[in-house]
């Protein structure tokens, strides 16, 4: 089912969309500024985002900015502003596509289905491929049905965990820079806090290494950042 998060001050207008899409088995999450946008969407990873410029704590570019920074996700802004300026920034930062208030609902409902059919596959970002289920000789990582296995058990993740393992296997064989892994796994604010990625890293090689000490699956690539192989 596809994720919608509506980003909007207006309570009248998000209460319009929030019934219009759900009565078309759209998910939505509804975030009131700007701030909540960017936390939301790093937490619940949404298919396409409707976004109004004029926040409350931020200009609605900034979020596109902030978006753009770690995700591909399709952008429709929604708003007042009507200057051919104002639209150009906003598609220059990184927008997808521009609808002006007011509105009619089954045109905005036309552009949110083209951006999503245009919008690359899950997992496709970067080159990285679509790949269900995911071997090596000594455990097997089920994207789909979020699991892993190892001799015949499942092997217990915590959230963080699954996510960081997550974004690795889905780069099987490149390297993916300590930024990227901050920001996809912790949200788009991170890309310093490299003590994190060591730490977690160290309980994924606990828990899936059969040398923790000597990895074979999760490699370090000192000061740049991890390589997930297969074996």
């Amino acid at each position: 089912m596809t994720r919608v998060l509506v980003v909007d001050d207006e309570p009248q207008i998000v209460r319009a969309l929030v019934i219009n899409l759900k009565a078309r088995r759209y998910e939505v999450d509804a975030a009131p500024d700007g701030a909540t946008a960017l936390q939301l969407a790093a937490a619940r990873h949404p298919d396409v985002v409707l976004l109004d410029l004029g926040l409350p704590d931020m200009d609605g570019v900034e979020v596109i900015k902030g978006l753009r920074g770690w995700t591909r996700v399709p952008i429709l802004v929604l708003s007042a502003r009507h200057s051919s300026d104002e639209k150009v920034e906003a598609l220059d930062a990184g927008a997808d596509d521009y609808v002006t208030k007011p509105f009619g609902m089954d045109e905005l409902l036309a552009r949110l289905r083209a951006s999503v059919r245009r919008a690359e596959p899950v997992g496709q970002e970067n080159g990285a491929e679509d790949i269900a289920v995911v071997e090596t000789d000594g455990f097997t990582v089920d994207l789909a049905a979020k699991k892993v296995h190892r001799d015949g058990r499942d092997v217990r993740l915590t959230p963080t965990e699954w996510h960081l393992l997550e974004v690795l296997v889905r780069n099987a064989g490149r390297l993916v820079s300590q930024k990227q892994l901050l920001q996809e796994v912790w949200g788009p604010s991170y890309g310093t806090e490299t003590n994190y990625l060591r730490v977690y890293m160290a309980q994924l090689r606990r828990k899936l290494e059969a040398d923790p000490s000597h990895p074979r699956h999760f490699v370090t690539e000192p000061g740049m950042g991890y390589r997930f192989e297969r074996g």
